[in-house]
């Protein structure tokens, strides 16, 4: 009746948080939940879901599984799931996605894809076993 498989909960509810005023140049890599208010110049890679809150800011290339964008993107978006576009975004690039909301208001000047069949992005670890 009930499921008893295991699911990995160790990282259940925990969240990384960059506050606004701080800036990162470089690379992102994280397994859990994300929110950025401050700004990324670089790029950014989950199994998990990112939020760029309204004065959060990314230059550079996102791959995720689900992301809502109240903030500001530039460049390449790849969300196997779902992208939710706030009233006060601002994208310009490129986004591919599996599934797209956008409120109006918000500014989205970008080419974009939609993929129903997009895999969950490979971690490092499925990528050795892979090679």
């Amino acid at each position: 009746m009930f499921d008893k498989t295991k699911k990995d909960t160790s990282q259940l509810g925990q969240t990384n948080r960059i506050v606004q005023g701080t800036v990162i140049k470089g690379d992102i890599s994280s397994k859990t939940d994300f929110r950025l208010d401050g700004i990324l110049i670089g790029n950014y890679e989950s199994t998990s879901k990112l939020v760029i809150g309204p004065t959060g800011e990314v230059q550079g290339d996102i791959k995720c599984v689900n992301i809502d964008i109240e903030g500001k993107f530039s460049g390449k978006l790849e969300a196997s799931e779902l992208l939710g576009v706030k009233s006060t975004a601002k994208i310009k690039g490129e986004v591919m996605v599996g599934k797209l909301s956008v409120e109006p208001g918000a500014v989205f000047e970008a080419t974009c894809e939609m993929k129903s069949n997009l895999k969950a992005i490979p971690t490092d670890d499925q990528k050795e076993k892979l090679a």
